[in-house]
């Protein structure tokens, strides 16, 4: 009987090890789509298979990349959340004086030939410093949108201040 129990404890290892091969790749790609950090959707990726790992024997195997791909995906969404409620705190203002304008906001707020998207993906680029993709979390655009915004929003101002110069 015990040796039943062992034997199959170390099949179900065994399913697991042969499912994270063929599916560990596929789960840590799109982690990193969503989340464009590796360290973080390297978690994401450990995430999504310690949960397998827990619900192996209730999980329907046809349904197993979907269903790690769901789990990826709402550890993501919790990351942004998280995240979020972090900026949101750091970002109170220490006094009630209105916070002071940097250069470059001045200058993308004067660019009359920039359209509202445009200015917006340069800002949070260029003046909050995020990433390509998590441009795309806070528009709502494309990567290849805010890629488009950008270098447009770039070339505009380009054309623009060399006509003052």
């Amino acid at each position: 009987m015990l040796f039943r129990a062992a034997a199959s404890h170390v099949s179900a290892m065994g399913d697991f090890e042969d499912l994270y091969e063929q599916h560990v790749n596929a789960v840590f790609r799109f982690s990193l789509s969503c989340v464009g950090r590796r360290d973080v959707a390297e978690d994401i990726t450990s995430e999504a298979f310690l949960a397998l790992y827990r619900k192996l024997d209730e999980i329907d195997r046809n349904q197993l990349p979907a269903w790690l791909l769901t789990v990826a995906k709402n550890r993501a969404r919790d990351y942004w959340r998280h995240r979020q409620v972090e900026e949101r705190h750091t970002q109170q203002p220490a006094t009630t004086q209105e916070p002071s304008i940097t250069s470059l906001e001045k200058l993308l707020a004067d660019a009359t030939v920039l359209k509202p998207v445009h200015r917006l993906c340069l800002k949070l680029r260029y003046v909050y410093g995020m990433s390509l993709s998590e441009i795309t979390v806070q528009t709502g655009l494309s990567e290849t949108q805010v890629k488009g915004h950008l270098q447009y929003g770039r070339r505009l101002l380009r054309e623009q201040y060399r006509k003052v110069s």
